[in-house]
């Protein structure tokens, strides 16, 4: 298959899958909360046909708006539908904005509303989970206990030194190395000065002197190497689960620490931009050509690097971001609804419904108007996204 295609066709599926999933996680939490839910939608409006059941649990298929008499009921049963704009889905809350709807959404508890809004998120998270553990099923569990050497900068004390990529730091200055922390700590103390090393290279162990450099770029550090933790394989999907949460939350801290870090310098402004959706299907384009290339490559032998799984890491990293973004509290958004459930929690005095529902509508709009300014400018202009 084409890998246009089929970028074209994973980025359609993974972003309607997104929004699917968040929307799912709002159904299921509501539905386990005794919170009716009026309509759950696959795609968006309008309608092409759904299902429904009567008072006598008798399922009926009908198309567009022509539901059928279910019968006189306190709480009208779910309506599931198929829309015609096949990306993502909706739902439609029994009472969101109406104090006086028994079973509604405004009348629950404050922690039932707030347990439906982080439903969407909490989803996409666990997603994002998931697939993380298919990624380390493929190249294996980090050993947060040991530090490999990932890169040698050219013309600099770890190449002059003989140091190579693969090579496992045992030991530095007589000290047993357990984490790129203290290599970095070691590593500073013997800036000018001579220091042992002790590596594992193909099974066997070598001692290297290097001499840390006092001046160097601001992209390396004082060896020149770039460290990483070895990949140990995975021997069950289980063994993947708590590093693949402990990634997870590592995403979720990077995100949240990034306008710290633009402030500080750590980060620039350029490296630090989000894509729009014509950026996000240039980089599944890029990820997917990569995956495939690499594959074809392996099977035929011609190359011993190992397949390459930019498509996994593109999804994980779309999934956390929607998930985190989704929380922030904007009105208009689950995050902006739950800051105004906080009152109620705090001051036992509830934002007024009609109040509520004036914010959301502007944030809604606002929101729509500058999500509509950045996506016309990722069209014109989109995100040049660079894959290692």
């Amino acid at each position: 298959m084409n890998t246009t295609l089929l970028g074209g066709i994973i980025f359609v599926v993974v972003f309607a899958g997104i929004i699917l999933i968040h929307e799912l996680g709002h159904f299921t939490v509501a539905r386990l909360l005794h919170i009716g839910v009026e309509e759950f939608g696959i795609g968006f409006p309008p309608r092409l046909l759904g299902v429904v059941r009567d008072t006598t649990n008798k399922w009926h298929l009908f198309f567009g708006q022509n539901i059928p008499p279910l019968g006189e009921t306190v709480q009208p049963h779910t309506i599931y539908s198929l829309n015609w704009i096949p990306l993502g889905g909706f739902n439609k809350l029994r009472g969101e904005d109406d104090p006086s709807v028994d079973n509604g959404m405004y009348s629950a508890k404050p922690w039932k509303r707030i347990a439906v809004l982080l439903a969407g998120a909490g989803m996409n998270l666990l997603t994002g989970v998931l697939v993380y553990t298919f990624f380390f099923i493929q190249v294996g569990i980090p050993d947060t206990h040991s530090v490999v050497v990932a890169s040698v900068e050219a013309v600099s004390p770890a190449q002059a030194a003989g140091l190579q990529v693969g090579d496992v730091i045992l030991a530095a200055n007589g000290e047993h190395i357990t984490d790129y922390n203290l290599l970095i700590n070691i590593t500073h103390q013997f800036q000018g000065k001579p220091m042992a090393l002790i590596v594992l290279r193909n099974d066997q162990e070598v001692n290297i002197i290097i001499t840390p450099r006092t001046v160097y770029p601001s992209t390396q550090g004082p060896m020149g190497i770039g460290i990483g933790e070895p990949l140990l394989p995975a021997k069950t999907w289980f063994a993947t689960i708590p590093t693949a949460f402990a990634a997870t939350g590592q995403d979720i801290n990077s995100l949240l620490t990034l306008p710290g870090r633009i402030i500080a310098g750590s980060v620039s402004p350029q490296e630090a931009q989000i894509g729009g959706p014509r950026s996000v299907w240039n980089l599944f384009q890029q990820a997917v050509s990569r995956d495939v290339s690499s594959r074809q490559a392996a099977s035929t032998g011609s190359t011993a690097t190992a397949p390459t799984n930019y498509t996994l890491l593109t999804i994980i990293s779309l999934t956390i971001t929607v998930a985190v973004a989704n929380l922030l509290p904007i009105p208009g958004l689950d995050g902006g609804h739950i800051f105004m459930v906080l009152p109620e929690i705090f001051i036992r005095k509830r934002i007024p419904a009609k109040y509520q529902v004036m914010i959301n509508t502007i944030g809604f709009f606002l929101l729509v108007g500058l999500l509509g300014f950045f996506y016309v400018k990722d069209i014109i202009s989109p995100v040049n996204f660079i894959l290692p």
